[in-house]
């Protein structure tokens, strides 16, 4: 028999029916605090993400700030120019209408997805520039095709418009877009793929100022990306205009005077370190990288064997040659060894047990004749009892082996060897015997042409030695002039004490080397032009002296007027030009060309080669009242006022004319006629 008992169900506790209430609360509370996170807190968001929905930000590009020489002449201009950039906000699938992009805008279709795959981590938001400078024809294909192709853009821009014939190439620079290169360099956090900035000379340097700060235009589009309407403009702010150091005249001079050779050519003025002209050839032409260089173009750049994107005034590492000879006389006449020397040059020497030629019999000779006629043995016997060290201590001294800190960039150091050097870098001890192909500017030296120019410059002027420089420091700001001190260290500005005959010796000895020297054809009546010439050997065996050989010598020469604290210092460097003579004769153009240009700035008269005429001057002057016709009352300081017009025949030759009443010197300047350079071979 089975019993049957009636069970009740169990009733639930009150901690369960607690638990599932407040479950069921914590749910509606976690829902409200969603409602709220999204109406009330998320708002402004999503009220924002709305509005990119149907407002766009187009960009307004700047425009770099122009380039103009010392006297205001115009460098580097902007002209406008139109880009096509791909927008990627419209959620649509780009890929599919890249065929047709790619006919349309006569585009390479594998170059185009390759660009895409460039910039796949760029924010969505950023335009991809896709075609620089399209022409009319690809912009009217942009606009018939706004509804199938909404997500193309035309963007206004300014385009860079240099010199042509790469004039001032090598100083001016060009621009390109940013490299991802760039974009890992923190010097570069400012900017975005698809930037447009300075890649070499000034534009490199300046970038900073030149390039400005874009804007953007807010205009309104429907849903097909189309646009209907404009909201508002960000307006962007240009970069600034720079007014550099150089003198468009004497760059064209110095650019023709060099001609085809390869080489170099830095004017200076030496008393502030304002470059007045640099050359560097071959040239390249920087309005090929105003767009986008082809790379047939940039390989046959890179591949020239003669560098044209070499900057050789700044980067060429050369012998000096003789002209290291006016280095040797500061550093032997300061260590009172060479005042008293005197040598007899019979072709050369014996040294070590080696002979070392000369390229003539001089006979003896002091330091006075050896400096113009360039007597290699004399310098060799100053450097044997100078030794390495003392040489490069001087040497080091006045700049050699080190960047000068000009504001352009990618500055070489040169080489300026020493016990020391020879240690560190070959970890043996200095063979003596260089010493003595170092005397004369051989051997293991090195130097650029803006080193030389800043050094010869610095002990022509009295030990004063200055820091190049090719944009006037006041025109920038504070915090940039620093900034830019801090990235291109080097000697810069400095004091190094000469004695005075140490000064008088060496530059006298440079002003006879223009005269009666190895520069003398390079005479200029008239005007005291000192220099130095230089004819380096080539690494190889023998001289051929054949002009451009690849044996033949570099040819040097470094030139300066006034002899004694220079306005003007200039190096030229021709490589493979033979004799030292040659490079003579380019620095003499230049400052035939300088000489004329100030006589005229000076006295604002123009260039004339004719016989002088009498000019009309205009004069208003005054005469104290004679003691006797004084009126009673009248002060000491009466006077009569006179006017009047005179002929005034400035005459041949410098003296004094009378102009009205009184004696007047009439300006040096005026009175001397305007050189002529006489072309002819040194």
């Amino acid at each position: 028999m089975f019993s049957i008992s009636n069970t009740r169900g169990e009733k639930i506790s009150t901690f369960k029916l607690s638990v599932v209430q407040y479950g069921i609360l914590a749910m509606m509370l976690a829902l409200v605090a969603g409602l709220w996170q999204l109406q009330v807190l998320g708002a402004d968001s999503f009220r924002q993400l709305a509005e990119q929905n149907r407002i766009r930000k187009v960009p307004v590009m700047a425009g770099r700030g122009k380039l103009f020489d010392r006297d205001g002449h115009l460098l580097v201009d902007n002209y406008p120019s139109i880009s096509c950039f791909l927008v990627r906000e419209q959620n649509r699938n780009v890929d599919a209408d890249l065929p047709l992009i790619a006919r349309g805008l006569n585009l390479d279709l594998e170059q185009l997805r390759a660009t895409l795959r460039h910039y796949r981590l760029a924010p969505g938001y950023q335009p991809i520039p896709i075609k620089q400078e399209i022409t009319a024809d690809e912009q009217a294909f942009i606009e018939s095709h706004r509804n199938e192709l909404p997500e193309l853009e035309t963007i206004d821009q300014e385009r860079r418009l240099y010199p042509r014939d790469g004039f001032a190439a090598h100083v001016i620079g060009y621009v390109g877009e940013v490299s991802e290169e760039d974009l890992n360099n923190p010097r570069f956090a400012a900017y975005e793929p698809g930037d447009i900035v300075g890649k070499a000379g000034i534009e490199e340097t300046y970038d900073q100022l030149l390039r400005g700060q874009d804007g953007s235009r807010d205009v309104l589009v429907d849903s097909h990306g189309r646009e209907v309407g404009f909201v508002g403009v960000q307006h962007a702010i240009p970069g600034q205009d720079l007014k550099l150091t150089i003198d468009i005249d004497l760059q064209r001079t110095a650019e023709l005077a060099l001609g085809d050779a390869n080489g170099a050519v830095v004017a200076m003025d030496a008393r502030n370190g304002e470059i007045l002209a640099m050359v560097s050839h071959p040239s390249y032409d920087p309005n090929a990288f105003a767009v986008r260089i082809n790379r047939a173009d940039w390989n046959q750049l890179i591949t020239n064997p003669n560098h044209p994107l070499m900057n050789k005034a700044i980067q060429d590492q050369l012998a000096p040659g003789s002209t290291f000879k006016i280095i040797m006389s500061a550093a032997g006449l300061q260590e009172g060894v060479a005042q008293d020397m005197h040598v007899n040059c019979v072709g050369g020497g014996t040294y070590y047990g080696r002979f070392f030629h000369c390229d003539r019999h001089h006979g003896v000779l002091d330091i006075s004749q050896a400096i113009p006629l360039s007597c290699d043995t004399f310098f060799y016997s100053l450097a044997q009892k100078l030794g390495i060290d003392t040489i490069a201590r001087y040497a080091t001294s006045f700049g050699l082996g080190q960047k000068t800190g000009i504001d352009l960039p990618h500055e070489m150091t040169g080489v300026m060897p020493s016990t020391q050097w020879e240690m560190k870098n070959y970890h043996q001890k200095y063979f003596v015997g260089n010493t003595i192909s170092v005397g004369i500017g051989q051997g293991e030296t090195q130097v650029t042409p803006v080193q030389l120019a800043r050094a010869l410059g610095g002990i022509a002027s009295n030990g004063h030695f200055v820091r190049p420089h090719l944009v006037n420091p006041v025109q920038l700001p504070t915090e940039f002039r620093q900034a830019l001190m801090d990235s291109f260290p080097g000697s810069g500005e400095t004091t190094v004490p000469l004695n005075p005959d140490t000064w008088m010796i060496i530059t006298d000895g440079m002003a006879a080397a223009t005269t009666t020297g190895t520069a003398a054809a390079a005479h200029l009546e008239g005007v005291d032009f000192a220099g130095k010439t230089g004819t380096a050997q080539v690494v190889g065996t023998g001289d051929t002296h054949v002009k451009g050989g690849a044996k033949t010598p570099n040819s040097w020469f470094v030139g300066m007027v006034p002899r004694r604290n220079p306005e003007i210092v200039i190096a030229v460097l021709q490589e493979h030009g033979d004799w030292g003579s040659n490079s003579a004769h380019i620095a003499a153009q230049i400052v035939t060309t300088y000489v004329n240009k100030q006589r005229m700035k000076e006295n604002n008269v123009n260039d004339q080669t004719g016989p002088s005429k009498p000019v009309e001057v205009g004069a208003v002057w005054s005469e104290p009242v004679p003691q006797g016709q004084r009126r009673s009352g009248a002060s000491r300081q009466d006077a009569v006022l006179h006017a009047g017009h005179f002929m005034v025949d400035p005459g041949p030759l410098p003296g004094i004319k009378t102009v009205a009443s009184g004696q007047y010197s009439l300006p040096r300047w005026l009175l001397t006629l305007p050189l002529r350079f006489k072309e002819g071979r040194p």
